[in-house]
């Protein structure tokens, strides 16, 4: 792919599920290209703006554009653009690697040579040959990440959105996904929710860190975690 990302504009962004004000106007705006991080506690917000830039969730009040375009009225047009990694894995237990990979494929509408190419590429970058076979369910949590990243490459989207990337995994299987993150970073753009420092500062040109709903940070990695009491803003309620 040539292109350099897609970038993503939050306005006055707001969502509530009933009187709960899971965001409460987030202006945010993140540079094509750019690797970004989005920082918070448990229940912060994270999750919901992802949901809300894919057009999973729609705005209570205030918009999100993808590339310029509206997830509300243009879904096809931005899941074209954006590949999307749960903290939960979205995969089928049992299903095999391979087959579950043709079918993720299949429904972004690769087809034929390019079904197979997508595929093949994606088995290999993420060094899943040697379990194409086996059953999803039979796997390590590690090579299941893997899997899931997979799945959102297939279709060499513009966008990344990951969600707790290494949420549950040992060292050595979260060194392993923090490499294919940065290797991804620079041809598109990659926005990563975590709550973990240490995988923000090195993931991370730049991160926005949310607290009840609303950013109470902004800027490069070093300046907004390089502080003496970094978690000091993950504490309390926003002012």
């Amino acid at each position: 792919m040539s292109g350099s990302g897609v970038a993503i504009e939050a306005v006055g962004l707001v969502r509530r599920f009933g009187e709960r004000v899971a965001l409460g106007g987030v202006d945010l705006a993140i540079a094509a290209g750019e690797a970004f991080g989005l920082l918070g506690a448990n229940g912060a917000g994270k999750t919901t703006f992802l949901r809300l830039a894919t057009g999973y969730l729609l705005p209570s009040e205030g918009s999100i554009r993808v590339g310029g375009r509206s997830p509300e009225t243009e879904p096809r047009a931005v899941h074209a653009q954006l590949g999307f990694v749960a903290e939960t894995s979205r995969l089928y237990p049992e299903l095999r690697v391979r087959g579950f990979l043709r079918f993720a494929g299949g429904a972004r509408g690769l087809a034929g040579r390019a079904l197979d190419a997508a595929v093949g590429r994606e088995l290999g970058r993420f060094q899943l040959e040697a379990v194409a076979g086996r059953l999803i369910g039979n796997l390590s949590k590690g090579y299941q990440q893997r899997v899931s990243l997979a799945q959102a490459f297939l279709h060499d989207p513009a966008l990344l959105l990951v969600d707790e990337p290494t949420s549950g995994l040992d060292p050595v299987q979260q060194a392993e996904v923090r490499r294919l993150l940065r290797e991804a970073a620079g041809a598109r753009t990659v926005v990563i929710c975590t709550h973990d420092l240490a995988e923000a500062r090195e993931l991370a040109q730049r991160v926005a860190v949310l607290r009840a709903g609303r950013v109470v940070a902004i800027g490069p990695s070093d300046e907004v975690l390089g502080g003496p009491d970094p978690l000091a803003l993950f504490r309390g309620a926003p002012s």
